[in-house]
C-alpha cells in the first residue's frame, strides 16, 4: 500500500511539472509568434510570484548589428513605468510628513505654478498622481527628445515649460482649457513638475534621491535615471520597424536616428539612447532582473531582504481606487484587463511606451503573482502576451 501511494505521489508530482512546462512552452511560442508578426527584435520577460523570479526567459537579439542576444540583464529605458518610481519617492516624503497630497504645489517649489486660464485654483499632488492636475504635454515635450544625457536641469526645464516668461511657455500650451480636478488626461510633463517636488523637499538632485532611498535599498545596482549612472555597454537597443503607417511619426523624431538618412518601410532603424529633461516621467533606465526586485518588494508590502521603502498601508493606498466614477486610477499606478484563455482578469501596474522600447509591469496584489516585460520596438498585441503569461504563472501554482 505504501509503495502504490509513493508511485501516486511520483505521478502526482511529475504531471503538475509537466503541466506548468506545458504553459510556459506555450507562451514561448506565443511570443516567439508574436514577434515574427510584430517585428520586435528583441523581447525579455519573468514573473515573479511569493516573494521570486519564478520564471523568466528572453528571446531575439538586443543589437542586430552586434548579433548580441537579449538578456534579462541587459538595460533599457522602461517608458511611464518610472513614474511608479517617482510616485513612491513623493509618497516616502508623504510618510514622513513633507509632503501633502492636497496642498499647492507650489508651496514646495518657490515659485507658483497655476494653470493660467484658472489662475485662483491651486494644482496639488493628487492631482498630478490622479492625472487631473490640468497639465498637459504641450510642443515643448515632444521636441525635448535628444541623444545622450538631459542637457537642461529639471528646475530649469519645468521653469522654462510651465512659467509664463520660460523660452518652452508657448503661450501656455502645457495646460488644459480645463481647471485642475474637473478632469482626467494623462500628463508626462505634470510628473517631470512631481520629480522636481521630490527635489525641492528632499534637497538633493531627484536622481541621487531616488538611488539612495529606492535603488540601493532594493538591490537595483543596475539600476540609474541617467545614461552616466548605467552600463551603457550593456543597453538594449532601442529599434523603430518602419511602416507605411508609422513612418511620419518617426520623421518627427529623426534627431534620435543620427546615423540614417532614409526612413525606408521593412527595416529596423536603430535609435540612439536618448533622454529628455522632463526626466522623472518616464527614464529609468534599469534590467528586467532589477526591476524584479522592485516588483518583488510592491507585492510584499513594500519590503524586500529586510529592506523597507514603503509601509505596507501606503502600498495598499496607491493601489485603491481614487477618482469618483473611474474604475481604474490609483496613485500613478492603474487597473486593467488581460484576456487569458479563461477570460479576462484585472491586474495593477503600469506600462511604459517611447521611441524603441515598450514595457509592462502588472501584477494580482491578492495571489502576489507578477509580470513584466521588455522589448525593443513597440508593437501592437502585447497585452495578450501579458494575460498569457500571467495565466501559466496562476497555472503554476495551483
Amino acid at each position: 500500500m505504501r509503495k502504490l501511494f509513493t508511485c501516486f505521489l511520483i505521478v502526482a508530482c511529475c504531471a503538475t511539472q509537466v503541466k506548468a512546462q506545458s504553459g510556459y512552452d506555450s507562451v514561448n511560442a506565443s511570443i516567439k509568434k508574436f514577434m515574427a508578426a510584430m517585428h520586435v527584435p528583441g523581447f525579455a520577460t519573468c514573473v515573479v510570484k511569493e516573494g521570486k523570479m519564478i520564471w523568466s526567459n528572453a528571446y531575439g537579439q538586443a543589437d542586430i548589428a552586434n548579433n548580441k542576444a537579449m538578456s534579462i540583464d541587459g538595460i533599457m529605458n522602461i517608458g511611464s513605468v518610472s513614474k511608479t518610481f517617482t510616485t513612491i519617492a513623493a509618497m516616502q516624503l508623504w510618510e514622513k510628513g513633507l509632503i501633502d497630497l492636497n496642498a499647492d504645489v507650489s508651496s514646495y517649489l518657490g515659485f507658483s505654478i497655476r494653470n493660467p486660464k484658472y489662475p485662483d485654483k491651486p494644482i496639488t499632488v493628487f492631482q498630478i498622481m490622479t492625472h487631473t492636475s490640468s497639465i498637459i504635454d504641450g510642443k515643448a515635450y515632444g521636441e525635448s527628445y535628444n541623444c545622450g544625457d538631459p542637457a537642461l536641469s529639471l528646475d530649469d526645464w519645468i521653469h522654462s515649460a510651465l512659467l509664463s516668461d520660460g523660452t518652452s511657455y508657448n503661450n501656455g500650451d502645457s495646460f488644459g482649457t480645463w481647471a485642475p480636478g474637473d478632469k482626467r488626461q494623462y500628463s508626462n510633463v505634470a510628473f517631470g513638475l512631481l520629480g522636481l517636488i521630490v527635489e525641492k523637499v528632499a534637497k538633493q538632485p531627484f536622481n541621487v534621491y531616488c538611488k539612495k532611498n529606492i535603488f540601493q535599498p532594493l538591490e537595483m545596482n543596475k539600476t540609474g535615471w541617467m545614461l552616466r549612472e548605467v552600463d551603457t555597454g550593456n543597453y538594449i537597443r532601442p529599434y523603430a520597424f518602419i511602416t507605411a503607417e508609422n513612418r511620419k511619426e518617426y520623421l518627427a523624431y529623426a534627431r534620435l536616428f543620427p546615423n540614417e538618412s532614409e526612413f525606408k518601410e521593412g527595416t529596423y532603424i536603430p535609435v540612439c539612447l536618448y533622454s529628455f529633461p522632463n526626466y522623472s516621467d518616464g527614464l529609468v533606465r534599469t534590467s528586467v532582473r532589477d526591476l524584479s526586485h522592485y516588483l518583488t518588494a510592491l507585492l510584499n508590502g513594500g519590503e524586500l531582504n529586510g529592506k523597507r521603502i514603503l509601509k505596507k498601508e501606503t502600498i495598499d493606498k496607491m493601489f485603491t481606487l481614487q477618482l469618483e466614477g473611474n474604475n481604474a486610477q490609483g496613485l500613478t499606478w492603474r487597473t486593467s484587463d488581460f484576456e487569458t484563455k479563461h477570460g479576462k482578469v484585472k491586474l495593477w501596474g503600469h506600462s511604459g511606451l517611447d521611441p524603441g522600447i515598450q514595457t509592462f509591469l502588472f501584477f494580482n496584489p491578492a495571489n502576489k503573482t507578477g509580470v513584466i516585460t521588455f522589448q525593443n520596438s513597440p508593437s501592437d498585441g502585447i497585452a495578450r502576451i501579458v494575460g498569457a503569461i500571467y495565466e501559466a504563472a496562476a497555472l503554476d501554482a495551483q
